[in-house]
């Protein structure tokens, strides 16, 4: 088992000379299209010498690596390699989602050319100097699009740059990939009935898609349960809030989450055979500590699968299915609550990551009754100026 209880995330190094433009993105007025291509998916304009050595390398380490927590292998983002060999290409390349062009100013290919048309003087002779530039063009061409430039003076500096900041590029690709998920999830049919029923009930709501239905909402004078599903003909999606009230950040670790989420499914989620679902402990399981939801908390990623008590006393063994699963447990201080939200995925002839995103987009969408009546406030305030 490889058990990682990671840090606080990852904050882009001083040593980088950092040019991120600030362009609106999605303001009103701006008509253009959105990019298109297929999401999950990033783009790498980079010369082949260098896509198939030590940069290639380095981008694919930080930028698209394997995720661990999955069934089988999956890269972070999938990868699509072109080269500027004509204008059709750089046109094409316009219109597409994530988008990274690589290369070292002091080469002669296209995309040398290219990188260097769009730095000053000034800007080019701080870069072959020794510094390196990353610059985050958001919305450059399209709407709802994410454009890098990630240029140094040679090879070795492009790599190292890569190393120490391509995990930052990984992150801004992964929020605005969960920002377009979740317009395209929640444009159709929304189950507003029952999002309005959760906050009255509980205090909270998320968003619901059409197909999902509650397995479970129950609550006691400490704590609450809602256990909401969408179970189709190849794939299954759970999603469950636990709360405990008058709860402290101080309660809030790994072990409570590992603790309270097994004990919550050994209750709940079970299967035939005297089956309930559990953490799969043998597999990599990730806890990273980090603001979720604007609040103190955790993130779980790992993979759960379905045992019953074996013969051995404390211990178990698999009785068939598993899946990936995503948690974020964190603190509520207005609430005076610990939340825990769960989702996980079955779908066993397909590839799980953007499944697995989907529960993400989900649990992204949680607020609470204080935060609802806090944004109708700032419409209203908005409405009238």
């Amino acid at each position: 088992m490889v058990n990682r209880v990671l840090g606080v995330p990852f904050a882009l190094s001083a040593g980088a000379l950092l040019l991120v433009l600030a362009l609106a993105g999605g303001c009103d007025g701006d008509y253009r299209p959105r990019a298109i291509g297929k999401e999950g998916e990033v783009t790498v304009v980079m010369d082949s010498s260098l896509w198939t050595g030590s940069v290639g390398d380095a981008f694919r380490e930080t930028i698209t690596p394997w995720v661990e927590t999955l069934p089988q292998p999956e890269r972070y983002f999938e990868i699509r390699h072109l080269e500027l060999t004509s204008e059709r290409t750089y046109e094409s390349i316009q219109d597409l989602k994530n988008v990274v062009i690589v290369a070292p100013l002091n080469d002669s290919t296209n995309e040398a050319n290219f990188l260097r048309r769009r730095f000053s003087e000034e800007a080019r002779e701080a870069i072959q100097n020794g510094q390196s530039a990353i610059v985050g063009k958001p919305d450059l061409w399209r709407r709802s699009q994410r454009v890098f430039f990630v240029t140094a003076a040679n090879n070795e500096n492009l790599e190292q740059v890569l190393k120490k900041n391509g995990q930052e590029i990984q992150s801004t690709f992964e929020e605005i990939t969960l920002e377009r998920m979740q317009r395209e999830m929640y444009d159709d049919a929304r189950q507003f009935a029952m999002e309005d029923s959760l906050m009255q009930r509980h205090g909270f709501a998320v968003n619901v898609q059409h197909d999902y239905q509650i397995a479970i909402d129950t609550t006691t004078s400490s704590s609450g349960f809602v256990w909401l599903r969408r179970v189709l003909a190849q794939t299954r999606r759970e999603f469950f809030v636990y709360y405990e009230e008058n709860a402290s950040p101080s309660q809030l670790s790994p072990e409570w989450i590992y603790a309270t989420h097994d004990s919550l499914a050994r209750k709940h989620m079970r299967g035939s055979v005297a089956g309930f679902v559990r953490i799969d402990y043998r597999r990599t399981l990730e806890t990273t500590q980090t603001n979720v939801l604007d609040r103190y908390g955790y993130k779980t990623r790992g993979l759960w699968h379905m045992v019953k008590p074996s013969e051995e006393e404390g211990d178990f063994m698999s009785v068939g299915g598993g899946g990936p699963f995503v948690v974020y447990a964190f603190y509520d201080r207005p609430t005076d609550r610990l939340y825990l939200l769960h989702g996980s995925v079955f779908a066993p002839e397909f590839d799980k990551l953007q499944f697995v995103r989907q529960m993400e987009v989900m649990a992204n969408t949680f607020r609470t009754r204080a935060e609802t009546a806090q944004d109708a406030d700032s419409t209203t305030v908005a409405s009238t100026e």
